[in-house]
């Protein structure tokens, strides 16, 4: 979530200006934060907010893909009541540049929060920058056509993506024949999983791994929704996807393993602003983890949780009673679905039964 109060620290600021009923300007965010933990540095390098994650999030060794809940625009037109807008100042790239990830997932409730101006301007900074997208596009077709990325031994990693009605996207986002938009679902039902089976079996070659990325469910809670998880599984069991990356929610959730697929539920955020907001302790939106799932044929062969605390507006090493915290509740989490998480000390790592 590099918008608000992270792009506001960075040489090339977007106008502060907000619409919350929380706060007006995104000025506001870099105060609460240094409130809590001290000053924070403006015209930060493009390292900076990526901190002790850096040397992990840069890695051409692994396939990195994220999450961008942010635009990327000069619009100064709000979605019309939309409450929270998020954007990012297109002369800030660099920041994203830095880590040059594989794949940027759009599909979410916060790439329109500037309107399709917005979109399209986001859709083409990233172009430029030569970082691929998927999830959004300038219309339907673009929308839900996956990355296809080279492996090794003329294998491919696809990823496709979409967002979920119950994360918050307004229905009138979703991208049509001649308009931009998000893959938007309207339903997590058999008639979606017959759709998505057929995009996917259009696209795939022998030996590919399939990444399903979905933006689903509520921002707080550890509660995973039966809906959300019969979906999952339908898309293991009956699209052939072999990771299903689940995201919205601000904290990490559960992950479970089905069929020797991996599903995270929910990852949470690895970068916000949320430092100083009250209200969130209970969930601790300040613990980040980066997930490194390898894969066997598809087949989850071991999975790694890389721990860090967002201070200052940066991710740092996550230590003593905050890691502890950490590998506890994922730990009561993973358990609910036969898995386990320990403290490898350099990592965490999971275990499971499938």
């Amino acid at each position: 979530m590099l918008g608000r109060g992270i792009d506001q620290i960075l040489p090339s600021p977007s106008d502060p200006i907000l619409y919350e009923d929380y706060i007006k300007d995104a000025r506001g965010y870099v105060r609460l934060a240094e409130r809590v933990n001290g000053p924070v540095p403006r015209a930060v390098d493009p390292g900076y907010i990526w901190g002790a994650a850096r040397e992990t999030l840069a890695d051409p060794a692994c396939r990195r893909i994220l999450n961008l809940e942010t635009a990327i625009t000069t619009s100064d037109t709000p979605w019309p009541d939309k409450g929270i807008n998020y954007r990012m100042y297109p002369g800030n790239i660099a920041y994203l540049a830095a880590i040059a990830p594989d794949c940027l997932v759009l599909a979410n409730n916060h790439l329109l929060d500037w309107g399709r101006a917005g979109l399209i301007e986001t859709l083409e900074a990233l172009e430029a920058a030569g970082i691929p997208t998927v999830g959004a596009g300038r219309d339907r077709e673009a929308a839900e056509r996956p990355v296809v990325l080279p492996g090794a031994d003329g294998k491919r990693l696809l990823v496709f993506a979409a967002g979920h009605r119950d994360s918050g996207i307004p229905s009138d986002w979703a991208a049509t024949e001649s308009r931009p938009g998000v893959h938007y679902l309207p339903d997590l039902d058999e008639v979606t999983i017959r759709r998505l089976a057929g995009q996917i079996e259009s696209q795939r070659q022998p030996g590919d791994t399939v990444v399903f990325s979905i933006h689903w469910g509520s921002n707080w809670g550890y509660q995973i929704p039966e809906a959300h998880r019969r979906f999952a599984h339908d898309l293991i069991d009956e699209t052939g996807v072999d990771v299903v990356h689940g995201h919205s929610s601000h904290h990490p959730r559960a992950f479970e393993v089905h069929n020797e697929r991996l599903i995270l539920y929910g990852c949470g955020d690895l970068l916000n602003d949320y430092e100083g907001i009250g209200g969130t302790t209970p969930y601790r939106s300040d613990l980040a983890l980066l997930y490194r799932p390898t894969l066997d044929g598809g087949r989850l062969s071991r999975l790694e949780l890389d721990p860090f605390v967002i201070r200052r507006l940066q991710l740092q090493s996550c230590s003593g009673p905050d890691r502890e915290w950490l590998v506890g509740m994922l730990d009561r989490q993973a358990q609910r679905f036969g898995g386990h998480v320990s403290d490898a000390g350099s990592h965490l790592i999971c275990h499971w039964i499938d």
